[in-house]
């Protein structure tokens, strides 16, 4: 079992370590460049709408790259969250490529991107991923934690009503 998690924690430094060896700037027209520039407009970056800055809400902090290929993978679910969840959960990204980002990666102790990390409403670290995590995954992970976001949203839309 040792063995399985040292391999599997040589994989996920070398997939960190490829990431970072992509810095050059991305000249694709891919859909997962689109993504990532649609992700960036849509705000992740600075957060989500301002009842949400305002209010205290459990968040998904995502630290990775936009050049980086799992990072890229990550922008659509990061997208979906964000819209789907707003009100309900925090979503950000944070381009730790960027110069202006370094302090940030330093803050949360990155060693591999990307890192999901799962704050709760008052900040505090509930728990942290490296590498891809599917959207059903994000889930799971957060009612292990005790959140169920589908249950906050339908009340949510009740409220509406």
């Amino acid at each position: 079992m040792n063995s399985l998690k040292l391999l599997l924690l040589v994989i996920v430094a070398a997939i960190g370590v490829i990431c970072m060896a992509q810095q050059p700037p991305c000249s694709c027209t891919s859909a997962a460049c689109n993504t990532i520039l649609a992700v960036d407009a849509a705000g992740i970056n600075k957060g989500t709408t301002d009842k949400a800055v305002n209010a205290k809400l459990p968040k998904l902090l995502d630290l990775g790259a936009k050049k980086c290929i799992p990072c890229k993978m990550m922008a659509p679910i990061l997208e979906e969250l964000t819209k789907e969840y707003a009100g309900v959960m925090d979503v950000e990204f944070i381009d730790v490529w960027q110069k202006e980002n370094a302090e940030k990666a330093q803050k949360y102790n990155i060693q591999a991107i990307p890192t999901q990390i799962f704050l709760d409403a008052d900040g505090k670290e509930l728990w942290r991923h490296e590498g891809f995590i599917s959207k059903e995954d994000i889930f799971k992970q957060w009612k292990v934690l005790g959140y169920d976001f589908e249950k906050l949203k339908n009340e949510k839309v009740a409220e509406k009503k």
